[in-house]
């Protein structure tokens, strides 16, 4: 048996997971870099951005403020609207599309009954369907309910998650136990105090998950309102901005200052987005590793 002498160094295995940090560190910063260069060029001026300087590193004076205030100021402050407007589409459309899916999913799991294996079979199928797939016929289906150019051309379609519903289904289905389901009722509760006594409470992590999840995808949807949406007062940000852009690249010229303010207007448009995933990051990590178990 061989015995280390006090005082010299154990040597260490080199790491088996080292090609694995390596690999996860270059994600880090292929996903950081661009986020970086939108926080430092948020700080510059048109000047600044067409100058010929480092663009990953801050160039003169640093003035945040200044553009905040330009940005929230041109065009009457339309760029405050357009925040607005996706808070709303994102509140509305997050929270109508994961109670929904929180029924659906839950009537999947838990209930029989005639078609149920034909429903979710058909919601399996609309994971398949790209969404811009369905923006053209959607289109034309509120073009003759005449609702398109209105709030609820983009909060109605946004209420329909089928990964939303497939989520709550696995979650629903692994994670409560059918026998406190049947003490509840054998205690003689009826199936709404069930659901939202029992089953609700349980489901909690998966609920934060889905909610999240629609609330980034209708904050960063684009061609849905892109289609829908004529007048600008109703635009999300995402929209706007592109908007601003497709006028900027219109211009052809290197100091217009619109582009100083789409750089800053990107960056406080993901601020939000930030702030909601770290807040729910324990909810949403727990969700979905445990909606994923069998």
């Amino acid at each position: 048996m061989t015995r280390h002498r006090p005082g010299t160094a154990r040597r260490r295995p080199p790491s088996r997971h080292l090609p694995l940090q390596v690999f996860l560190g270059f994600v880090v910063v292929y996903f950081l870099v661009p986020f970086w260069w939108v926080v430092v060029n948020g700080s510059k001026d048109a000047a600044g951005l067409f100058g010929g300087g480092n663009t990953l590193w801050f160039a003169g004076r640093v003035d945040y403020l200044g553009n905040l205030r330009e940005l929230f100021t041109y065009d009457g402050g339309i760029y405050g609207r357009w925040i607005l407007n996706s808070a709303l589409y994102a509140l509305v459309g997050g929270v109508g599309a994961t109670i929904l899916a929180v029924l659906a999913g839950y009537g999947f799991a838990r209930y029989r009954f005639a078609g149920r294996r034909f429903g979710f079979a058909l919601v399996l199928g609309a994971l398949m369907v790209p969404a811009t797939a369905l923006v053209i016929p959607t289109f034309v289906m509120f073009a003759g309910l005449g609702l398109t150019n209105t709030i609820w051309a983009v909060i109605l379609p946004s209420l329909l998650n089928p990964f939303g519903v497939y989520l709550m289904h696995v979650y629903a289905r692994d994670a409560i136990p059918a026998e406190i389901l049947d003490a509840a009722r054998a205690d003689g509760a009826g199936e709404l105090r069930v659901f939202l006594r029992v089953a609700l409470p349980l489901m909690r992590p998966a609920v934060v998950t889905v909610l999240l999840l629609s609330a980034v995808a209708c904050w960063n949807n684009y061609f849905l309102p892109l289609a829908m949406l004529s007048d600008n007062r109703l635009f999300p940000v995402t929209v706007g901005l592109g908007v601003w852009q497709g006028i900027a690249s219109a211009n052809n010229a290197g100091t217009t200052p619109l582009w100083s303010l789409i750089i800053l207007g990107a960056l406080v448009s993901v601020i939000p987005l930030v702030i909601a995933f770290f807040t729910l990051q324990r909810h949403w990590r727990g969700g979905l590793a445990l909606g994923g178990l069998r």
